[in-house]
């Protein structure tokens, strides 16, 4: 199976225990039988810092050890279950340029008979830093295009008004590719974040999402904060949890509807 985890957060020290909390949801998973990894992208200051390693058939995942040691308000994070390439971290998400980061969750149908087409779309210097197979590097690469086309590709505090056009102009020249060589069965889900707003899109693969105050299910080894401190708050996003009953407070975010993040954890949902 694969997963697909956002995280944002008012602090930065608290990510594992939020994925102790939500344990239900992210429970211990089993890697792909064939050749597959996890990767984690993550924020650290002013830096954009990522994680990737191979996994071995049967191998049990477990985020929260995974994420132990990252101090981050700003988390994406992936189980690949691969369908177009093979395993190298150049296939692994979440992929990277600048201060972007995507990951995907589905497969673009008939990606190889629009590769090129969807490639020749891409500007030089963007195209440039696709250094893998996948066509969910792709579609990153597009929806980064559309982003640059309207010249917020460098916008820290890009709005959702800017940016959503760029995501439905992605999906839709995707759909129409792919719609031209007779293949329509895309699942396009995916999350992108700048590390300041985060777009989670559910197109195909199911996604939830669960908007936290304060920790009531901590790790045993859970150290309070000090008095007088901020209570974290946090919004957690998942697409892969399709086996396990929805918990409470999780919503369901509809199909081809966008579901935004804002640094102020504010959650809003947009029809694509």
């Amino acid at each position: 199976m694969s997963r697909l985890i956002g995280y944002v957060a008012n602090r930065s020290d608290r990510l594992r225990d939020a994925l102790h909390q939500e344990r239900i949801v992210l429970k211990q998973e089993t890697a792909p039988p064939s050749a597959s990894g996890w990767g984690i992208g993550f924020y650290q200051g002013d830096e954009v810092l990522h994680k990737k390693r191979p996994t071995h058939p049967g191998e049990r995942v477990d985020w929260e050890h995974i994420a132990g040691e990252v101090h981050s308000d700003c988390a994406v994070m992936h189980l690949r279950q691969p369908t177009v390439g093979d395993f190298r971290a150049e296939n692994t998400h979440p992929f990277r340029m600048r201060q972007w980061f995507f990951a995907h969750q589905g497969t673009i149908s008939g990606f190889g008979a629009i590769r090129t087409n969807l490639a020749e779309t891409i500007p030089d210097f963007i195209r440039r830093n696709i250094r893998g197979q996948t066509d969910s590097e792709y579609l990153f690469h597009t929806v980064l295009t559309f982003l640059h086309d309207a010249g917020q590709l460098e916008n820290p505090d890009i709005s959702e008004t800017q940016a959503l056009p760029a995501i439905s102009a992605a999906v839709a020249l995707v759909e129409r590719l792919t719609a031209e060589v007779g293949a329509t069965d895309n699942s396009l889900s995916f999350i992108l974040t700048n590390g300041r707003s985060m777009y989670a899109l559910r197109h195909g693969a199911p996604m939830i999402y669960v908007e936290r105050q304060g920790m009531h299910d901590p790790p045993e080894d859970y150290t309070p904060p000090p008095t007088g401190s901020t209570q974290i708050r946090y919004v957690l996003v998942v697409s892969g949890a399709e086996d396990t009953p929805v918990p409470v407070g999780y919503e369901m975010i509809a199909e081809r509807s966008v579901a935004v993040i804002n640094r102020g954890l504010d959650v809003t949902i947009h029809a694509l």
